[in-house]
């Protein structure tokens, strides 16, 4: 499954769906601490409230699955029959999340999920019944900024490659949770700058963007 390309000819509606869950399974333990806290401050219909909470999150995440989806075809297409644009391709990719993890815009967001207090302080102000919901999808966002140039790098690598999501999702807890998460993922950064670099020497660190060799027939 890991050397599978672009969108692996799912149609979007699986697509999103298999996304998604790709997703809750990659974000759940970063994400624990935060809801784990909401729901202490949950007072009545605390079932439904936490499903509210947990559906606004899965939306924002379900949302970024269009342009992934939309990248992740460009990804097949390219990799099926311009093998060249792909190593750009995979160089962009790697670039970006190279050139995002330094930023100062990657910074705020993820001050933001490293401060799940303020952010339920923030979300106490909230009101009416989809409130829950709001906060979720406010959560889910913030989330998204933190860890959209992580998540490109699947693109690259292959949507489907559980080495990867695992690498990523581990760096994605050390980010949020530890103390020395930040220098983590500046350090993140400057490696996904030099894949861009070596994945021109080296097609292989790019196995979602290169085609598997057709097997012999017999």
């Amino acid at each position: 499954m890991s050397g599978m390309t672009g969108t692996m000819g799912l149609g979007l509606v699986v697509f999103l769906s298999v996304w998604t869950l790709m997703m809750a399974a990659m974000m759940l333990p970063s994400v624990t601490p935060t809801a784990s806290l909401y729901a202490k401050t949950v007072r009545g219909n605390r079932t439904l409230r936490i499903a509210g909470l947990t559906a606004g999150y899965l939306g924002a995440w379900a949302a970024a699955g269009l342009p992934a989806y939309g990248l992740a075809w460009l990804a097949g297409w390219l990799a099926g029959g311009q093998p060249s644009a792909a190593r750009v391709l995979a160089a962009v990719l790697f670039a970006g999340c190279g050139v995002y993890q330094l930023s100062s815009l990657k910074d705020r967001c993820l001050a933001h999920c490293r401060s799940p207090l303020a952010l339920l302080l923030h979300y106490g102000s909230y009101r009416g019944r989809f409130r829950d919901v709001r906060a979720g999808a406010h959560h889910g966002l913030f989330c998204l900024g933190c860890c959209w140039g992580l998540m490109v790098i699947l693109v690259a690598v292959g949507l489907m490659n559980v080495a990867a999501m695992v690498g990523l999702a581990a760096v994605i807890l050390i980010e949020k949770v530890f103390r020395w998460g930040p220098a983590a993922g500046r350090l993140a950064g400057v490696a996904a700058l030099a894949l861009a670099v070596a994945v021109f020497w080296f097609p292989w660190l790019a196995p979602g963007l290169h085609a598997p060799p057709m097997m012999p027939m017999t």
